[in-house]
C-alpha cells in the first residue's frame, strides 16, 4: 500500500500560541485535516499526518520517506512562505502534490503574477506597487483604485474601504495597510463587473477546468467586495451559484483562468480569480496554487460540489496529477541516464 504524508499548518496550533484569528485565517482547521486524512484512506493509500514544515524536517533529517506528500501547508513569514515546504521536500527529493517552491513564491506576490500574465497577453487590471509612503503620490492609475496587501490570502487586509474613489482615501488605506501588515501594498484599477473562481486540476496540458463558481453578494446597497469578512460569513453573506445565463461569458473566463494556470505553470490543482470589467470583459485578478480543501467551506470543493465531483474525485484528481507528473519526470532521468551511459 502506498504512504502518503499529510503536512499542513493546523490554525488551532497558531491561536494557541498567541496568533490573531485573522493571522491563523489561512490556516487550516482540524475538520480539513480529518477530511482529507478520511478521504485519501478511502481511495487505498495508508495515511501518516506529518504536521507543519518544522516537523517535516525533522523527518525527513531523521531518514523517512513517503510515497507522496500531500502538502497543504501555507508557511510561516514573508512572500516566500508558501515556498518553505515545497523547498524542503525537493531538497530531499522527496514527492509532492501541488506547485513548485519558484510557482508557491511568485503566485503569493500578486505583482510578480500580474506581471506574468501580463507579459503573457493575458487581461489584467493596470496596477501599481507601494512599497514606502513615498510612493503613494505616484501612483499614475485612474480612479476608481483597489488596494490591498500584496502578498496575503484569504482577503486579509480586504474591506469596503479597499475600494478608492480619490487620492486622499488612497493615501488613507495605503498607510493603513502598510503599518497593519509591514509589507507593501497592490493598487490596481477597480474592476466594477462580475467575479468569479474557477476551479482546475492537472499539470501543463492535461490542466482542466472543472467548473466556475460566481459569487455574488446578497445585500446590493455595499460594494461587491469578496472581503475577509464577507469571506469568512460566506453563509449569510454570499451567494454562490454557476454561470446560469451567458454560455459565451462562461467560456471567456474558463479559457482565461485555464491560460493563466498554465502560463503560472501551477501543478495538480488551483483556482483562478476573474473580474469582468466596465465593458464585461473577464480580467485575472489572482490565482491560488494551494487552494483551501475544506470539504464544504473552500471555494474549490465547493466547485466541485457544484458540479456533482465529489470530494474523494478531487482529491482522487489532485493525487493522480501528482503521481503520473512524478512518474513521467523519472522516466525522462532515466533516459538521461542511459544516454549519459552510452
Amino acid at each position: 500500500m502506498q504512504r502518503i504524508g499529510l503536512v499542513y499548518d493546523l490554525r488551532s496550533d497558531y491561536l494557541a500560541e498567541g496568533f490573531s484569528e485573522e493571522q491563523a485565517a489561512e490556516f487550516d482547521s482540524e475538520q480539513t485535516i480529518e477530511a482529507l486524512e478520511r478521504t485519501i484512506a478511502s481511495l487505498g493509500y495508508s495515511v501518516e499526518r506529518i504536521g507543519h514544515g518544522k516537523r517535516l524536517a525533522e523527518r525527513l533529517v531523521a531518514g523517512d520517506r513517503w510515497d507522496m506528500v500531500f502538502n497543504i501547508a501555507e508557511g510561516l513569514g514573508g512572500r516566500c512562505r508558501e515556498a518553505q515546504v515545497p523547498a524542503l521536500l525537493e531538497l530531499y527529493g522527496q514527492a509532492y502534490t501541488f506547485s513548485d517552491p519558484l510557482v508557491c513564491a511568485a503566485t503569493l506576490d500578486k505583482a510578480v503574477a500580474k506581471r506574468w500574465v501580463a507579459q503573457a497577453g493575458l487581461p489584467t487590471p493596470p496596477f501599481a506597487v507601494v512599497r514606502t509612503e513615498a510612493d503613494i503620490p505616484y501612483v499614475a492609475l485612474r480612479f476608481p483604485l483597489f488596494a490591498k496587501p500584496l502578498a496575503e490570502g484569504t482577503s486579509k487586509g480586504i474591506d469596503q474601504q479597499s475600494k478608492i474613489d480619490d487620492p486622499v482615501q488612497l493615501n488613507r488605506v495605503c498607510l493603513e495597510l502598510l503599518g497593519r501588515y509591514r509589507q507593501p501594498v497592490l493598487v490596481e484599477e477597480f474592476l466594477p463587473g462580475r467575479e468569479f473562481t474557477v476551479g482546475i486540476v492537472g499539470t501543463g496540458s492535461a490542466a482542466r477546468v472543472i467548473g466556475t463558481m460566481e459569487i455574488e453578494m446578497r445585500q446590493k446597497d455595499q460594494p461587491a467586495i469578496y472581503s475577509f469578512e464577507n469571506k469568512e460569513e460566506c453563509e449569510t453573506r454570499i451567494t454562490y451559484h454557476p454561470i446560469l445565463d451567458d454560455s459565451r461569458l462562461q467560456a471567456d473566463v474558463q479559457s482565461l483562468a485555464l491560460a493563466a494556470y498554465r502560463v503560472l505553470e501551477c501543478r495538480d490543482g488551483g483556482r483562478v480569480d476573474i473580474r469582468c470589467d466596465a465593458a464585461g470583459r473577464p480580467c485575472f485578478i489572482e490565482i491560488n496554487p494551494l487552494a483551501g480543501l475544506h470539504p464544504t467551506h473552500s471555494d474549490l470543493p465547493m466547485i466541485a460540489a457544484q458540479e456533482k465531483m465529489t470530494y474523494a474525485e478531487l482529491i482522487k484528481a489532485i493525487l493522480d496529477s501528482a503521481f503520473a507528473r512524478c512518474c513521467t519526470a523519472d522516466l525522462a532521468v532515466e533516459k538521461v541516464e542511459l544516454r549519459m551511459e552510452n
